[in-house]
């Protein structure tokens, strides 16, 4: 039976520390979907259509990860797709509480869907996409922290604004 897997994230923008754990979860199973939230309570930096070729253009080396958008219940999105995982990031303590308590009532509406935690390199561990945002939007040097692509975006973004 093949091992899907969905990392979920608003990914606004996509970080090294998303990739970093994107690259060692397409190692733990057959395929790992990279899912774009549509979330109307955010207001994004990017589009969905922005984040969504920002993504597929930073996994396309891997071939078994591939990137969806979806909105609603993560769940029922990880049962349309056939996900028995769902992969989530941890950086720090404070990011385990939210996340657990995600992870329960997950499992409280279907509790065959695993949530699997994983830590980041060191090298990200303090990495999230509003830290590169805010320097971004000062003029901070963001360059290794996410995509080139990205890193371009961002700036004229953010020059324009």
């Amino acid at each position: 039976m093949k091992r899907i897997a969905v990392y979920p994230g608003t990914f606004d923008p996509v970080t090294n520390g998303h990739l970093d754990l994107t690259e060692r979860a397409s190692r733990h199973f057959d395929e790992v979907v990279m899912a774009v939230l549509l979330n109307e309570n955010k207001q994004p930096t990017f589009s969905t259509e922005e984040r969504v070729a920002f993504m597929r253009d930073a996994v396309k080396a891997w071939p078994n990860v591939r990137v969806d958008s979806f909105g609603g219940l993560l769940v029922d999105y990880a049962r349309k797709i056939g996900a028995s995982v769902i992969v989530r990031g941890i950086r720090a303590v404070s990011d385990f509480e939210y996340e657990l308590q995600m992870a329960m009532m997950n499992r409280r509406l279907i509790e065959e869907i695993e949530t699997v935690f994983m830590v980041p390199s060191e090298s990200y561990s303090y990495l999230s996409s509003k830290l590169v945002r805010e320097v971004a939007r000062f003029g901070g040097n963001i360059s290794g922290l996410v995509p080139d692509s990205v890193e371009q975006a961002l700036l004229k973004r953010f020059r324009s604004s």
